[in-house]
């Protein structure tokens, strides 16, 4: 048997197993006391409306209904969708540092959230590569993956503290505000932290400064509720309802659906141009 020895193969290959795992592993009915329904639920409803918000986008993008997409109504709509991701990944952190403390040693704990940062933000990575190739035009520098992967990675330190990560978070999303809003540089190599260079144009963009401040509020938060795997708060059961059942379903599977919905937005799109006037997207 050949084998392949590629540096970027190398790199990636975290990530494509972590693709696999999502896509073949067997199902497996997740029980009460494993998972928090509300969490996936909230995730679940996020990913809805980020998926409503890609389709307006992409027929937008596309020429086929024109919308003004930096429009305070639209932002208004978009900034909370990502807010919430942002701050349930910072929740689910906490919970998923606190089981992982009850089952593995301390070095264990370190190279498992190790190697989800670094994966996730493989896949950021091609990503990356994938819209280069096609549109483009906007190719995605420092997207939502991006930010997760490396947030996973320098949030891990902090998960312990109570308070501290309340109080960083609040002065990343003040200094990224502040950056977004007056700070103009004429080089791109800081945009993973949020200095954006004039006439820079992404179709995803999630730099640090401020939205790993999101991160970290969602730590002090699942610290808060979270604390030691077990729900702080009362909260009535309404995990068996159909509609929580189908919230917590998009939840459990929102890495995979954030992965492939563009990709079948944008085939829709397509058919649906070419039933209309015959022609392709270009």
């Amino acid at each position: 048997m050949v084998q392949i020895h590629s540096p970027l193969l190398s790199f990636f290959l975290p990530s494509i197993r972590f693709i696999r795992r999502f896509l073949f592993r067997p199902f497996v009915k997740k029980t009460s006391s494993e998972r928090f329904w509300e969490i996936d639920a909230l995730r679940g409803i996020a990913i809805l409306l980020m998926i409503v918000y890609h389709f307006v986008f992409d027929l937008n993008y596309f020429g086929l209904y024109k919308a003004d997409l930096d429009s305070p109504p639209v932002l208004l709509f978009l900034y909370p969708i990502s807010g919430t991701f942002l701050l349930l990944v910072g929740i689910s952190l906490t919970v998923s540092y606190s089981r992982a403390q009850q089952n593995l040693s301390n070095r264990k704990v370190q190279v498992k959230f190790l190697k989800r940062g670094t994966s996730v933000f493989g896949l950021g990575l091609l990503i990356t590569f994938v819209t280069w190739v096609y549109p483009h035009d906007g190719y995605i520098v420092f997207g939502a993956l991006h930010c997760i992967g490396l947030s996973i990675l320098f949030a891990y330190p902090l998960i312990r503290f109570r308070t501290f990560p309340l109080i960083l978070g609040l002065l990343c999303i003040i200094l990224g505000i502040f950056l977004r809003v007056t700070v103009m540089v004429d080089f791109p190599w800081l945009l993973w932290l949020g200095f954006v260079p004039s006439g820079f144009f992404t179709l995803d963009y999630f730099p640090l400064l401020p939205w790993f401040g999101v991160v970290l509020i969602g730590i002090f938060l699942g610290n808060r509720f979270y604390q030691n795997n077990t729900r702080k708060f009362s909260l009535k059961d309404h995990s068996q309802s159909i509609l929580s059942r189908g919230f917590c379903y998009l939840g459990r599977h929102s890495l995979i659906i954030y992965l492939l919905h563009q990709l079948l937005i944008v085939g829709l799109l397509y058919v649906i141009q070419l039933v209309i006037n015959g022609s392709r997207i270009v």
